[in-house]
């Protein structure tokens, strides 16, 4: 049976008793629909009935609940998080101090310009996706894909919401604008450098879901922190569904790596070609793609010394992940170290800036160290295969455009490196040309239940206690 709801905006925010918040969201919905038919996933994948999780509530019988349904007709609610009553503010110059549940004037056009930047990447990576489905290698894999890409529609709708509750007229245009912008395009690209990278593949579709969909998750547990309550309680509730878009991207790159020790084994052999020629990824290049995202997501935390992430720590608007596991929550006069390259770009040296202006590397570090989790089990895989290989994250200094090792040449070990030897040795780092052809050559779409394309192994499970070859998407 496909879901019917019977709200047009699934709630917990008592759209119903605010006529004036319900029209401005209705006549939004029209907008937004026109840009899911328009940037949405391509093709007559619309008129498909595809297995979904949908929330209808925030509780646990409603926030995931399964049945197929066509992408239009999904039902992207609004959400928030229970409410913590007392809850005081947690960090920064006004600590304890009650959270705000309107908009303090002096903090207006800061707090609308994080809702803005968050919100933005959630169609963006919609658009950079929406080709992908022509080339799943499975149906489990292209219901996976979909599942973000309405997730991620729904958070948006997060966003809005707030812009529309809290903003007015400005706030209405900034919701607006969302829809304006478009991954890549050249004229108005999205705001992120990260969230205008294609995504024509589907190395590159589990790269982002692991390493970018984790920055979201960090930027998430930011806000999550946030004295404006109803930003904390809707980014809280937005990390349930995160999760799933990680899952989707360690569980994808293990799925790839295990049919390379596959092959290998079948062969005998550990020759890159020879694997690629056998219609496989070769680990090499693994590495290669996890070095280009993972870099290209550093950059996303902005730069290490910054008076914005200070700014925002002090006035309680953006905190720590996971501010309660650090001790001092005001650090009016503490000091952090952080890496910065030497005046020649020649090597390496550690100075001590205020701590409050080293926010945004304090949840850099956090998210580096999360990230390892994943590399942990894909290396663990690739010992238990007896494979003398193994996977890295590369350095924090390689390959950046923001911060201090920005424009600086630092190969994926750290090491400093002439520039000339930085740019010829850049197709042996990240995928060249040729490495994205044989990606490419790969990609073809594989459709009939529980089958797998010959480049990725089939998972573990299935979706919600589902066999693998279940029909997750009807086409």
């Amino acid at each position: 049976m496909s879901i019917n709801y019977a709200e047009k905006i699934p709630n917990n925010v008592d759209l119903s008793a605010d006529r004036q918040l319900q029209r401005a969201l209705e006549r939004w919905q029209p907008a937004f629909l026109n840009w899911w038919g328009e940037m949405g996933p391509d093709g007559d994948f619309q008129a498909r009935d595809v297995y979904l999780r949908t929330a209808t509530s925030v509780d646990a019988k409603g926030w995931a609940t399964y049945g197929h349904v066509k992408m239009p007709d999904y039902r992207w609610g609004i959400f928030l998080a229970d409410k913590t009553e007392d809850r005081t503010i947690g960090f920064g110059d006004n600590f304890g101090q009650p959270v705000w549940q309107q908009v303090p004037g002096e903090f207006r056009s800061d707090l609308r310009r994080l809702i803005v930047t968050q919100g933005d990447t959630e169609p963006a990576s919609v658009e950079q996706q929406r080709m992908l489905a022509y080339t799943c290698p499975s149906l489990y894999d292209m219901r996976n894909l979909f599942q973000v890409n309405v997730e991620e529609g729904r958070h948006l709708w997060a966003m809005v919401y707030l812009l529309h509750a809290h903003f007015g007229r400005d706030g209405r245009e900034e919701a607006e604008d969302l829809l304006e912008r478009h991954s890549g395009d050249i004229n108005n690209p999205r705001i992120l450098t990260t969230f205008n990278e294609p995504i024509d593949d589907w190395m590159s579709f589990f790269s982002f879901t692991y390493f970018t969909d984790r920055d979201g998750k960090f930027q998430l547990k930011m806000l999550a922190e946030s004295a404006f309550d109803p930003l904390s309680r809707t980014c809280r509730f937005m990390l349930t569904e995160e999760a799933h878009h990680m899952f989707v991207g360690e569980t994808g790159l293990g799925r790839v790596i295990r049919r390379g020790l596959e092959v290998m084994q079948e062969l005998n052999t550990d020759d890159p070609q020879r694997i690629r020629d056998h219609g496989a990824i070769d680990l090499g290049l693994v590495q290669k793609y996890i070095n280009f995202w993972y870099s290209s997501s550093l950059d996303l935390f902005g730069a290490d010394r910054s008076t914005n992430a200070a700014a925002y720590f002090a006035n309680g608007l953006k905190g720590r992940p996971d501010e309660d596991r650090f001790e001092d929550h005001i650090e009016a006069d503490t000091a952090y170290g952080i890496e910065e390259p030497t005046e020649d770009g020649a090597g390496v040296q550690e100075v001590e800036i205020p701590t409050r202006n080293a926010m945004n590397l304090v949840a850099r570090k956090g998210y580096s160290k999360d990230c390892d989790i994943g590399v942990t089990r894909w290396n663990r895989m690739i010992r238990k295969a007896g494979v003398d290989f193994e996977i890295r994250l590369p350095s924090d200094r390689f390959r950046r455009t923001v911060g201090p090792f920005a424009g600086f040449h630092f190969a994926p070990d750290g090491t400093p490196v002439p520039k000339e030897v930085y740019e010829s040795r850049m197709d042996g780092w990240i995928p060249s040309e040729a490495d994205r052809a044989h990606i490419k050559s790969l990609m073809k779409q594989v459709t009939a239940p529980g089958k797998m394309a010959g480049w990725i192994a089939p998972p573990d499970r299935g979706i919600n206690n589902n066999p693998v070859d279940y029909e997750y998407v009807r086409l």
